[in-house]
């Protein structure tokens, strides 16, 4: 059903085959920040057709938890090897370049290296390697049991390391690199470098812009869409905002956003969402104040799964409900992101492990027989942000922290009430004026208050206080595949939990939560 818009299509581009390691992602990221375009593909979907096809101008070999020795461990296609063009083999890459080109790997006994190393240049020096090794050596991150124990013809050895000696190699004469650590990780602090040298030994332009993606978006939404009219599920978030401006220029008034308010928002937010779209950006909208269905079927429940099902099933209805009054709709828009679809592909090829329920509007393309636009496909969040910003849209929006689809309902454990939901918008309020006015903003990756099921006795002057305890939560992120909780000073907690016990009645109790989280639970259920 999906006929996604594919700007991406007129760029040089850089094939990644994924084997399984946990930060595929990342190697993409460093890529796409040098401003060049490339796509992850796990290596089961890597066929002589599919390379005939995709045509990459340079390929990657992510690393992997697979044994290159075990018989049907992970392999590209023999083909790989015989496009001509630059390869640069990760971890497990390394090994199974080593493997198929005619070397040898071992077990690790004795030689396994997890964690910080360092690496040292051998006698020759090579291009891949400029504004390495100013210093002597170069600190990076190892993650390894097997290693290479004979390395294969053609290939030297370029740099070493005390559990590698085949650190580094490569076969200049092929433009085959070959590197035992993760330079995509925050611990290798120069290997944004070593992929800048490589891309640009690949001939690689750096045509990757968000202007240039813009302008070619445009253009292929109005090329899919014709005459039709497409409606747009916004949330108010900065995904699906992007994708609605962007189709917007492109359409104008064939598109109409339909904006479900499930009265699980932050203060003040659907009058933002639809001041900004209706008023503003004069796109067309339809406001659907659902807050009583969705708060009536919420009653009672406490496990979060249920909370994000129930609110799944609902929006759906409701959307649908609202969509069937656009006559001539043949396309739904939606801001998926290029995360979401790689994530979305199993690595093994079987069924990927549910984390959270709610992701977009599941069901809705073949329940309503609609075809998707999703000009966003091929992004990352930062690069959407960008995008945003090209667009013309706010930056106190598209700087906006992430906010859930089930909205404070996961920020609520336990039992929803409208108490309670009132009780958290305004802490929440606070909270996020005061990192705002402290200038912290921007140094978060996500800031909230959950208010606690629990009530606490307190005092209040000379009186006694039975009320809410709340959690403040904040955490950075690099490159949101890991979260570290942000560290306030204790002035400024204090500051803010003085704020908060005064200014919001139903609270006497506040704490703040430095437990440090991968993305998939940064939010609190």
């Amino acid at each position: 059903m999906s006929t996604a818009v594919d700007p991406a299509r007129h760029h040089e581009r850089l094939l990644i085959i994924d084997f399984g390691s946990q930060v595929t992602q990342l190697i993409a990221r460093r890529l796409r920040e040098l401003n060049v375009y490339c796509e992850i593909h796990p290596f089961q979907n890597v066929t002589d057709a599919f390379l005939d096809d995709f045509a990459p101008k340079a390929v990657i070999f992510s690393g992997g938890p697979a044994s290159v020795i075990d018989d049907g461990s992970p392999r590209p296609p023999q083909k790989v090897f015989d496009l001509g063009v630059p390869i640069l083999g990760i971890c497990y890459g390394q090994q199974v370049m080593m493997h198929m080109l005619g070397g040898e790997v071992l077990r690790g006994e004795g030689t396994a290296e997890f964690g910080r190393a360092y690496v040292e240049p051998a006698e020759k020096r090579i291009d891949l390697l400029n504004g390495w090794f100013l210093d002597g050596r170069e600190q990076v991150w190892m993650s390894h049991g097997d290693h290479v124990s004979r390395i294969a013809p053609g290939f030297e050895v370029i740099a070493t390391s005390p559990g590698a000696p085949f650190a580094i190699t490569a076969d200049l004469e092929r433009n085959y690199f070959a590197v035992q650590f993760h330079p995509e990780v925050h611990h290798t602090p120069n290997g944004k470098t070593l992929y800048e040298n490589f891309v640009r030994l690949a001939g690689f332009k750096g045509d990757w812009t968000m202007a240039a993606y813009r302008d070619e978006a445009i253009r292929l939404i109005r090329e899919q869409v014709g005459d039709a009219q497409v409606i747009c599920g916004l949330s108010g978030g900065v995904d699906s905002s992007v994708a609605a401006v962007l189709i917007h220029e492109a359409i104008g008034d064939q598109l109409t956003c339909v904006f479900v308010d499930h009265g699980l928002l932050r203060q003040n937010e659907a009058e933002e969402v639809v001041g900004m779209f209706r008023d503003h950006y004069n796109i067309p909208l339809i406001h659907a104040d659902e807050s009583e269905l969705f708060l009536g079927a919420l009653e009672g429940v406490s496990d979060p799964e249920t909370k994000r099902k129930t609110i799944g099933k609902l929006f759906i209805d409701v959307f649908q409900k609202y969509a069937d009054q656009i006559e001539g709709a043949e396309f739904l828009a939606q801001g998926t992101l290029y995360p979401d679809v790689i994530e979305s592909v199993s690595f093994s090829g079987g069924p990927s492990v549910t984390i959270k329920s709610h992701h977009n509007v599941g069901g809705l393309p073949e329940k309503m027989g609609l075809k998707l636009v999703e000009p966003l496909r091929e992004l990352f969040k930062d690069e959407v942000r960008a995008l945003g910003h090209e667009l013309g849209l706010p930056a106190s929006f598209i700087g906006r922290h992430p906010f859930p689809g089930p909205g404070l309902a996961i920020r609520c454990p336990g039992e929803i009430t409208r108490e309670k939901l009132e009780i958290l918008r305004k802490a929440d309020a606070v909270y996020i004026d005061q990192i705002r006015k402290h200038g912290l903003y921007d140094e978060i990756w996500q800031a909230f208050v959950a208010i606690l099921p629990v009530r606490t006795v307190g005092v209040m002057g000379d009186g006694r206080t039975y009320d809410y305890a709340c959690a403040l939560r904040a955490v950075t992120s690099v490159d949101g595949m890991t979260a570290d909780y942000y560290p306030f000073s204790h002035e400024f907690l204090g500051e803010t939990a003085t704020r908060i016990i005064n200014e919001v009645k139903g609270i006497n109790r506040v704490t703040y939560d430095i437990t440090s989280k991968p993305p998939g639970t940064i939010e609190w259920e």
